[in-house]
């Protein structure tokens, strides 16, 4: 790279309406130093972070106030081994609440041993999920994990890679030579083809908000200003969602080669895979890509400029501003729109952003045509739908369908609901979406439809529920997930998610039910769906209120609060805080 990832560009001038970047420092980012010290010294001493601060001429107040706000951060030495345990939704039905308590009373006291009760792992096909050392793992493996690592380093984790060649894949095996890259850049496919084609396809952006994919690029492509830039949201943090963790891992040619052709098309110069940093697995295969297209000369001659920025923790950094904010090297809290990320986004400069599905897509779009994509779609659906699968069901795992394929026929796919249950109901697009019951097994896994039916296609992660399971208990173990990570910028979703989590704890344990707090859940609902900046909030509670309609026998859950943020384009994100993944 030319200069740091994302440190700015000579002349960069603060752009109107941007009030998040008002009196901050400018770049360049300090995150990737930061994130390089811990990795040489597994956290960050005080003598190192003067040292970055005096060599960056930045006060040391603002160095640490980014460590504060970064959970990966640490600023004492680490333990000898460290623990973390999951404690969400898809981990929580497979008895995860009872595995962290065997777990926090065996190593809650060793003073070898730091142990943690975290949000969701992004290993949720492998429920109860752990990481020791970083190393994910399933809970049963942890005694064996912890004892390896008292004596040494454990070995990194590789990628789970099945092999199976997806349905979206245009290439055989052993010839992925980026051809539809190589066409784009020789001219044989031009920029407004391109476009035209991903118009024609109906390709929406994957990551949540479903925003048209050759819309978004359209506007990118127009603006004048420049630097531009492109980044891959690969920071899918939402419980139940791995789907682009699998994709990373089958199909790094895909996501890199729709990465490079929408630069290309937009005419952004320089462009990041912003990766979670509990993906270190899939970060290896997606290096180890990239340095292959290096190494293949595909890029010399050309401007574009590709790396991998990780980062420092925080589900909010889903949130396509909260991420841009992040790598600028600030806290990472959503700004106010407009202006948007296609307008104006990294460094105040035009910025593509999009999910790792979507831009997987790409290319076998380029290839086969709009005509043929469509044609993948059944019950008025367009195209491929990768769904990550859990909860009960007897093979959790990442599948590739035909869009519209209904809640059952994905659930047969897995192997049905776990023992043969039937099931209680289901989310089907992440811990964000609203709960619908089983009479909405045969709607299609689409995005009007399940909107129609009172939630939503999100992040594209369906979690089973088996019947004799407490919905509200469900429902109330993803409400913490939304309280823990939401990042406190707003006073209501910061407050509101605390007192609505306190209260349902509270009527769980008496066991007394919702109905005396409904009036007070549904204007609690409404204040953090109206005034929160970001998807975050917006959703926080619908989930909760689609179970209580669900028990009061309702034959449709309440409707979806509003989308998580308005789609990209005009939106300028094609992701949301809710589904920690720009589409």
């Amino acid at each position: 790279m030319s200069r740091a990832p994302g440190s700015a560009p000579a002349g960069t001038q603060r752009v109107p309406g941007a009030e998040a970047r008002a009196g901050k420092f400018p770049g360049p980012s300090l995150i990737p130093k930061l994130t390089e010290i811990q990795r040489r010294h597994g956290w960050l001493p005080r003598d190192e972070l003067v040292r970055l601060a005096r060599e960056e001429r930045r006060p040391l107040y603002e160095v640490e106030g980014l460590i504060s706000f970064y959970p990966h951060f640490r600023t004492s030495p680490p333990p000898k081994v460290e623990l973390r345990v999951c404690q969400d939704l898809s981990c929580w039905l497979h008895g995860g609440a009872e595995r962290l308590a065997e777990l926090r009373s065996r190593y809650g006291e060793d003073a070898e041993v730091e142990f943690h009760a975290v949000s969701c792992l992004g290993r949720c096909d492998a429920a109860p999920a752990a990481a020791v050392e970083e190393r994910p793992s399933q809970a049963a493996e942890v005694e064996r994990l912890v004892e390896h690592a008292r004596g040494g380093p454990l070995p990194q984790a590789a990628a789970r890679r099945t092999g199976e060649r997806f349905p979206n894949d245009p290439y055989e095996p052993h010839s992925r030579d980026y051809r539809l890259l190589r066409a784009v850049l020789a001219g044989e496919i031009d920029g407004e083809r391109v476009i035209s084609e991903l118009k024609e396809a109906g390709l929406r952006g994957m990551g949540g908000a479903g925003f048209p994919t050759g819309t978004k690029w359209e506007l990118v492509a127009r603006q004048e200003a420049r630097p531009k830039y492109a980044i891959c949201n690969a920071d899918e943090s939402e419980p139940g969602t791995f789907k682009d963790r699998q994709i990373m891992a089958e199909q790094p040619h895909l996501v890199l080669e729709g990465l490079l052709v929408g630069m290309a098309v937009t005419g952004a110069d320089e462009g990041w895979v912003f990766i979670r940093h509990e993906y270190g697995p899939e970060e290896e295969v997606l290096r180890e890509e990239l340095e292959r297209v290096r190494r293949s000369g595909l890029l010399e001659g050309t401007d574009l400029k590709l790396d991998v920025f990780v980062s420092p923790g925080g589900y909010i950094l889903g949130e396509e501003s909260a991420l841009i904010e992040c790598m600028e090297g600030h806290r990472g809290e959503p700004r106010n729109k407009p202006p948007f990320p296609g307008v104006a986004g990294l460094w105040g400069k035009p910025t593509l952003m999009n999910s790792v599905e979507t831009l997987a897509h790409v290319p076998v779009i380029l290839e086969r045509g709009a005509e043929w994509w469509r044609s993948q779609g059944v019950n008025g659906g367009t195209g491929l739908k990768f769904f990550a699968v859990s909860g009960h069901v007897e093979r959790p795992d990442v599948y590739c369908v035909p869009m519209g394929t209904t809640a059952r026929e994905l659930l047969e796919m897995a192997g049905g609901v776990t023992g043969g249950a039937e099931p209680a109901g289901f989310q089907p697009g992440g811990a964000s979406s609203n709960f619908l019951g089983p009479e909405h097994l045969d709607v299609p896994l689409d995005f009007g439809p399940l909107q129609k039916a009172g939630s939503m296609l999100g992040s594209g992660a369906l979690v089973a529920i088996a019947e004799g399971t407490d919905l509200l208990a469900a429902a109330t173990n993803v409400l913490r997930f939304f309280r823990n990570e939401s990042c406190g910028k707003c006073v209501p979703c910061r407050v509101g998610s605390h007192k609505a989590h306190e209260m349902l704890t509270e009527a769980l344990a008496r066991g007394d039910g919702t109905a005396p707090l409904e009036d007070q859940l549904t204007e609690l609902e409404a204040t953090l769906r109206l005034t929160s900046i970001c998807g975050l909030g917006q959703v926080a509670l619908g989930p909760v209120l689609s179970v209580m309609g669900m028990q009061r026998g309702a034959t449709e859950a309440r409707p979806q609060p509003r989308p998580a943020q308005p789609p990209d384009g005009a939106s300028g994100s094609d992701g949301s805080a809710s589904d920690g993944a720009g589409a």
